[in-house]
């Protein structure tokens, strides 16, 4: 096929601010699928996407307009989910930035934006929902001057259809096409990749040089393995085989890949009898953030967690896995994730598309612990913290965050953030209304709520994006949670020492609220080291064996009381505290 009627892009935009729609607009105006087939978000597949309204995974599709194929990769938009856009970007020559008329420029727009600048993507600015009666497209094309540079953005409004013809236009002359020779030796970047049952590994590709169709011989160059190719295919959007893939192209292929491990997302797919020379430059490994462990609440369905675990990995490079084990909770995996909204999207998908029932235990971030004998460790578990008179110093990580508001939310704003230990750097006004700050907070201080309670405080027009820059020293504590003296470290946590005694008051208290009652008494405590800081009982549940009594001797009746307190000790010695999943999720609500 020749390159020059090949156009790679993807829609890249802040959460919310119409880019599902718009895909389904171009999908519906080239006709790619029949009306029969349209409905809203069509390439939002998955279940969790359309009950919630976002995209969770890039998502491949190929379009035709006039004499041209453009291939359209959507992204998500949500902060967690960066790592999906980066992926995409590496497979596209330009780029749709679409930005809300009524909300204009807000912190992921930038962010998205400087990651298409970074690629050296051609930006194509899309300023969408002019519909709305609070639309201000002349103010946000001013933004998208002063804060992007970017001129010429086209204006629609994707719910009703308008500009979309504009916007396939733009694509066509403003997008430069691929380059790639079909006679040179076979390139193709693998930037996703599924499971299927049947078919095994289905690696997403995009062709850089070469060609490969069914029967040829591939290797994939990561791990060296050599397989032959059984079919390829588009996305248009259902996967459709075609007779090969040239320079340019993207779609998939299969080649009987069992192993999980040999489909590296990043990877560089070349022909085992005319070899590439080097790799493709791939994708930087990412390093997850936010770490918790799961655990089946069936011990005997360890081994089905194990391999959804695995095939999730497949589809999810950003997500990481270890096997772990507790006393409370038996053999489980300890998962590292992008941020909190991450984790739960992994959980869902995990129950919902492998039927498993899981404990999650409280989030918590990386910290670096330099001992008394100058070694230097990574702590991604309170469990794995050396006590403290083996500590020197803890350090932990910290990101810098860019804040978009109206300047009417700036006060309470900038109070919930320094309330979390937020530093803050600057102030800018992006335009009468719109303020911008920027703060340097450590990462353990959002992880839990800070984005619900910044969306409370801003009524929902507040948006923040951040980027890792690093560790400082910290003066941090880890809380032991004891369930009649026994620790029970999934719900063990660390956190800053100032609030140490309020967030271990909080939590015993919930648990006291989550944990059922017992034919004995449950102490719960909150400890660091020996020293008890916070304290609640469950009461037992108090079972009248007097009453089958009737007359007789008052003494008949203190025999019996005085062996159902005998059978109370003897309970609360060896009786097993049973712990809801409501108790692990009580952690996540301690502010």
């Amino acid at each position: 096929m020749d390159t020059e009627k090949i156009r790679n892009f993807s829609i890249i935009a802040h959460i919310d601010h119409g880019k599902s729609t718009l895909a389904d607009r171009l999908l519906e105006f080239t006709k790619t699928l029949p009306p029969r087939k349209m409905r809203e978000q069509v390439l939002d597949e998955m279940e969790l996407e359309r009950e919630r309204g976002i995209t969770i995974k890039a998502k491949a599709v190929r379009l035709k307009h006039e004499d041209y194929i453009l291939n359209l990769i959507d992204t998500p938009g949500h902060v967690d989910f960066s790592y999906e856009v980066s992926r995409s970007l590496a497979a596209c020559e330009g780029v749709l930035l679409v930005i809300d008329a009524s909300q204009g420029v807000q912190a992921q727009t930038l962010a998205n934006a400087y990651l298409a600048k970074q690629a050296s993507l051609a930006i194509i600015p899309i300023i969408n929902k002019i519909d709305l009666k609070t639309a201000q497209p002349e103010e946000t094309e001013k933004q998208i001057k002063d804060l992007l540079g970017l001129e010429n953005p086209i204006f629609t409004s994707a719910k009703k259809g308008m500009g979309t013809e504009d916007v396939l236009k733009a694509i066509v002359e403003r997008i430069p096409p691929p380059r790639g020779e079909p006679s040179r030796p076979l390139q193709a970047l693998i930037f996703d990749s599924i499971y299927d049952s049947y078919k095994g590994v289905v690696v997403y590709i995009r062709v850089i040089q070469g060609s490969v169709k069914p029967g040829d011989r591939i290797r994939l160059m990561g791990t060296g393995r050599d397989f032959e190719v059984n079919e390829v295919g588009i996305f248009s959007p259902e996967m459709r085989k075609v007779e090969g893939l040239s320079p340019g192209e993207v779609g998939y292929l299969t080649a009987n890949i069992k192993d999980l491990r040999d489909a590296k997302v990043g990877d560089t797919i070349t022909s085992t009898l005319n070899p590439a020379q080097k790799s493709l430059p791939g994708y930087k490994e990412v390093k997850p953030f936010v770490f918790a462990s799961l655990y089946s609440v069936r011990s005997e369905d360890f081994g089905l967690l194990r391999d959804a675990l695995a095939k999730l990995k497949l589809n999810d490079a950003s997500f990481s896995f270890v096997e772990e084990s507790s006393l409370a909770l038996g053999l489980g995996f300890r998962c590292g994730f992008l941020g909190l909204l991450h984790m739960e999207i992994v959980q869902e998908r995990l129950e919902r598309e492998y039927d498993l029932d899981l404990i999650t235990t409280a989030p918590s971030v990386v910290y670096r612990v330099t001992t008394k004998e100058g070694e230097t460790k990574r702590v991604e578990n309170p469990s794995k913290l050396p006590s403290p008179n083996e500590i020197e110093e803890i350090q932990e990580p910290y990101i810098k965050t860019i804040i978009i508001t109206p300047a009417e939310y700036l006060g309470p704003i900038m109070q919930l953030v320094q309330g979390r230990r937020g530093v803050y750097r600057n102030t800018k006004y992006l335009d009468q209304n719109t303020v911008s700050l920027s703060y340097e907070i450590p990462l353990s201080e959002i992880i839990l709520d800070f984005y619900d309670k910044l969306k409370s405080v801003s009524r929902g027009y507040a948006s923040f994006d951040y980027e890792h820059i690093g560790y400082r020293k910290t003066d941090s504590v880890k809380v032991n949670i004891l369930l009649n003296n026994e620790k029970v470290e999934g719900l063990s946590f660390i956190t800053h020492k100032e609030k140490a005694y309020y967030r271990a008051r909080e939590l015993v208290a919930r648990l006291k609220e989550a944990i059922p009652q017992h034919l004995f008494p449950v102490a719960i405590q909150g400890a660091i080291g020996g020293k008890v800081i916070a304290r609640e009982t469950v009461k037992a549940l108090r079972k009248d064996v007097t009453a089958p009594l009737y007359g007789g001797d008052v003494t008949r009746k203190r025999k019996l009381l005085e062996k159902q307190k005998k059978g109370k000790k003897r309970m609360k010695e060896i009786g097993k505290v049973s712990l809801p999943q409501e108790a692990f999720l009580s952690i996540l609500k301690v502010e």
